[in-house]
């Protein structure tokens, strides 16, 4: 099993689509067009990676950012993922879901505004091998497509049904999440310039990317002799040993 397939349900015939189309079949785009995404809900209702560190995607500022929602999934097919896009390019701007940044394929999910025609704002799947960075159009089916372009900003919103990471031993919706940016140049998407990878992540848990902080201690005064990690004090106390050895001599429980 070659680790970093990702198994999407979809079909994939290869095809290219003219820069002017909207999309084909498996592409359908909502009748709203407004788009507003926020940091509102981060950690809470939606997961959210971006970069710089807690940039603000409602702003004019420089801020690559994507968020996703995850409904339950439903057995065989997997889980919907409702995403939320937005960055700085002339070109594009797109979120890949990956095993492995690596090795195997990348989905990419491109949000793109075409300059040739008064920055038209379109929507493309692509397939990336992750070994050369090659990308190939792959029909993805993908619905409830909005964007908008403004200037170099561009943002977008969709839904990508039945996603599912079958060939990972773990959550059905584990992946690594890739933001990054690219050209556009006539009919042609250039090379995806990947600028956050952030490792496998649970995309159903809000919260599997935000780092957990150790319990306080009970003691409110750390003792003279005890060594911290810039402490001054350079060797390691007996006691401290005696605590060690003790500990790991309990018997290790086994779960059957």
């Amino acid at each position: 099993m070659e680790r970093g397939l990702i198994l999407l349900v979809a079909a994939t015939l290869m095809v290219y689509m003219a820069p002017g189309v909207r999309g084909t079949a498996h592409l359908s785009f909502s009748n709203d067009t407004e788009v507003n995404i926020t940091r509102d809900g981060c950690g809470v209702t939606k997961l959210c990676e971006e970069t710089p560190a807690d940039c603000d995607p409602s702003s004019t500022g420089t801020c690559l950012f994507a968020s996703v929602v995850t409904s339950p999934p439903v057995a065989p097919d997997g889980s919907n993922l409702a995403m939320e896009l937005r960055g700085d390019s002339m070109g594009y701007v797109a979120l890949g879901l990956t095993l492995n940044a690596s090795e195997g394929t990348t989905m990419l999910f491109i949000c793109a505004q075409n300059s040739s025609d008064n920055g038209t704002f379109f929507f493309r799947t692509m397939q990336r091998n992750n070994t050369d960075g090659m990308l190939t159009p792959i029909e993805r089916r993908v619905r409830d497509i909005r964007g908008m372009v403004n200037g170099s900003i561009i943002k977008c919103e969709f839904v990508v049904p039945n996603a599912n990471a079958t060939s990972m031993r773990n959550a059905a919706t584990t992946f690594s999440i890739l933001l990054g940016t690219g050209t556009f140049t006539g009919n042609m998407i250039g090379d995806f310039n990947v600028r956050l990878d952030s490792g496998l992540l649970n995309l159903a848990d809000p919260t599997s990317n935000i780092a957990t902080t150790a319990a306080p201690s009970n003691m409110t005064t750390a003792p003279s002799n005890m060594t911290t990690a810039s402490g001054s004090n350079g060797g390691v106390q007996p006691h401290a040993v005696l605590l060690v050895l003790s500990v790991l001599s309990l018997p290790v429980m086994l779960r059957g």
